[in-house]
């Protein structure tokens, strides 16, 4: 007991420190450096079990499931405390560059790696008689890799921990160690269909799963969003969207129509895209964190990872935007927002058939081409010029304008809510588009940041055998706010940190056969001061 009495006055500010840190990391949506999966109490596989056999969870498990799904994993494995070295070009002087990858779960993750890593391990994967020496193909694939292993930060969608499909890695922090790199990793989900086909061998499989054995100590389940970056990672907050308009645990557990089921059986058979039932916990949701360094305007730039959710109308992906919108607004620094976006143009929720004949009768776009087709006689043929039209229109643009009942478009409000956005010190998101600014050489509406084709924009995902358009889309993207812009096609106005040279690296998913994902990386480059680039008038 007197031993006790005398703990001295630094062992006393120890224990404070310590537990004002335990009690920071408590907070949902907060995580300091350091703060990694082998650190913290991650579900059991028994309790991953219940999550998909109890609907309604006891409150411990709740409390459990709401922790995985509201605090970031956060680690460091920088080689050196030192400023990381930047890149520079006579166009842009001293840039950052950031980079996007939708990496389809890590499926192909020896070759996700490889591309990261060296160039030695690059040129390795490639098969001599597609890529022989000298080739454009090989020249082309070696460029890009090259150019994304100079990206500072990565923001990736679609990374497993723990899940039989990718190996039972734990991918955000198997990578950042490879790398040499800070990281940050947030759940959106915790899967739960490779547990039903492991307790049911009658329920359907992935195929890319060889059996329905699965490894329980291994087993996490998790599926998410991280961030990779040379530099440290600060104030990194994980916010679940409040608003999730598809309930990927319920809806799916129970099982989809028959004309869902058709449509995917559709999908699967003319695309051979795998359109499985997939039971998971969960929703969309936003990893936010800030990466610091002094030679950034104001000494520190927000990163913001997001997937929106897919299995809706454009609709309600805009009600997930607006949230996010407004969650960032009050940062007065510069905002990097990149992610899959799911802009297909189309509604993807898993339709019913009061569903189909509402939308179809309940429209007042239906009876006015009931009308014109009375009147006219020819409904048919305009019907699918209408349709044709409109999807010319549409395919690699989801930029373009609406035009009601003629040539619809209903993700353009999308665009329209991001451009009218300002935040609350006045900034905007840059859509300006120049030639002088774009990869290709190409201009209007975002092509500086995202790059455009002869007709739209480059599309970033295709099915493993798309029909010649069909199956092709612009679904990720990267907006940046940079730092005095508040006009967002203003240009006259500055180019410090805005974005130049937005590229869609296509040729690098072919390292492997099958390609390492669905979606193509992006990048661009943000200049650490004025570029010597001249300006546009307006």
């Amino acid at each position: 007991m007197a031993k006790c009495r005398k703990v001295t006055a630094k062992r006393i500010a120890c224990r404070t420190l310590t537990a004002c840190l335990l009690a920071l990391i408590s907070v949902p949506g907060f995580a300091v450096a350091g703060d990694s999966g082998a650190n913290r109490n991650l579900l059991s596989y028994a309790e991953i079990t219940d999550l998909y056999t109890q609907n309604s969870l006891s409150p411990e498990l709740g409390l459990r499931l709401n922790t995985i799904l509201t605090e970031p994993f956060v680690g460091n494995f920088a080689v050196s405390p030192e400023r990381p070295a930047l890149a520079s070009s006579s166009l842009l002087g001293t840039y950052v560059r950031v980079a996007h990858w939708n990496i389809q779960r890590g499926l192909e993750y020896d070759a996700l790696e490889a591309v990261l890593d060296s160039e030695e391990r690059t040129v390795a994967m490639l098969d001599p008689v597609k890529f022989p020496l000298g080739s454009p193909a090989r020249e082309a694939v070696l460029e890009q890799a090259a150019h994304l292993r100079a990206a500072d930060v990565i923001v990736m969608n679609e990374v497993d921990w723990g899940l039989r499909r990718s190996g039972y890695r734990n991918i955000p922090e198997e990578l950042a160690a490879r790398l040499g790199r800070y990281y940050a990793f947030g759940v959106e989900f915790v899967e739960l269909s490779p547990v039903n086909r492991s307790m049911n061998v009658k329920t359907p499989r992935d195929p890319s799963e060889p059996s329905d054995e699965i490894d329980t100590e291994k087993y996490k389940g998790l599926h998410g969003t991280a961030i990779i970056s040379r530099f440290p990672l600060e104030n990194v907050r994980l916010v679940p969207f409040k608003y999730q308009p598809y309930d990927w645990f319920a809806t799916e557990k129970k099982g989809v129509s028959f004309i869902e089921k058709g449509k995917r059986r559709l999908v699967k058979e003319v695309f051979l895209e795998k359109a499985m039932k997939e039971v998971r916990r969960g929703g969309r949701t936003m990893l936010i964190a800030e990466i610091t360094d002094p030679r950034f305007p104001a000494g520190r730039v927000t990163i913001v990872g997001t997937h929106i959710e897919s299995r809706t109308s454009p609709a309600n992906r805009q009600r997930q935007l607006k949230e996010l919108l407004e969650t960032i607004k009050p940062i007065r620094t510069s905002v990097i927002v990149a992610g899959d976006m799911n802009t297909s143009t189309t509604d993807m929720t898993p339709t019913t058939l009061e569903r189909e004949l509402r939308m179809r009768f309940g429209k007042p776009e239906f009876w006015v081409k009931t009308g014109i087709n009375q009147v006219l006689g020819f409904g048919m043929l305009r019907d699918a010029a209408s349709a044709t039209i409109t999807f010319g229109r549409n395919y690699g643009d989801p930029t373009v304008r609406h035009i009601p009942f003629l040539m619809p478009n209903e993700e353009r409000k999308f665009f329209s809510l991001l451009k009218a956005f300002r935040f609350e010190d006045g900034g905007s998101f840059d859509f300006r588009g120049e030639p002088s600014r774009s990869a290709g050489n190409n201009k209007n509406t975002l092509a500086n940041s995202n790059q455009r084709d002869k007709k739209g924009f480059v599309t970033t995902f295709r099915l493993p055998r798309p029909v010649k358009f069909i199956g092709k889309f612009k679904l990720d993207w990267i907006f940046v706010k940079p730092v005095h812009l508040f006009d967002p096609s203003n240009y006259q106005g500055s180019y410090l940190f805005a974005p130049h040279f937005g590229r869609t690296l296509t040729a690098v998913n072919s390292v492997v056969e099958g390609r390492i994902s669905d979606h193509a990386p992006l990048t661009v480059d943000l200049p650490l001061a004025e570029p010597a680039l001249g300006k546009r008038k307006n």
